[in-house]
């Protein structure tokens, strides 16, 4: 859920199909926040909007227990943000993963 720019969510321990896809980027890629249903996307997004249209700093915090994926939500905010850059760069969507990307990821 979101309270304001803050989603709470849940580890569901199992995957989901289709919840981080290429199709979910493109989905809340072109959403403000609030108008779909809660997800990281919309976070992402949000972040990206503030960080590129209002010039503002962004800073994402993600809390949580052991085992509550905080280094999965952090590597699908990455993923997200790296999509975007690549679509702002004009990169085709055959494109959006990167050597850039990868390299993130994996640091």
């Amino acid at each position: 859920t979101n309270i304001g720019s803050i989603l709470a969510s849940v580890n569901p321990y199992k995957p989901i199909p289709g919840l981080y896809n290429v199709d979910a980027i493109d989905l809340y890629r072109q959403h403000r926040l609030g108008e779909l249903p809660p997800h990281i996307f919309a976070t992402a997004n949000e972040c990206y909007c503030c960080l590129w249209k209002r010039h503002d700093s962004q800073c994402v915090l993600i809390s949580g227990e052991s085992g509550a994926g905080k280094t999965e939500s952090t590597k699908l905010l990455l993923k997200f943000l790296s999509a975007m850059s690549q679509t702002s760069l004009g990169a085709p969507a055959s494109e959006k993963s990167t050597h850039v990307e990868e390299a993130i990821l994996e640091s």
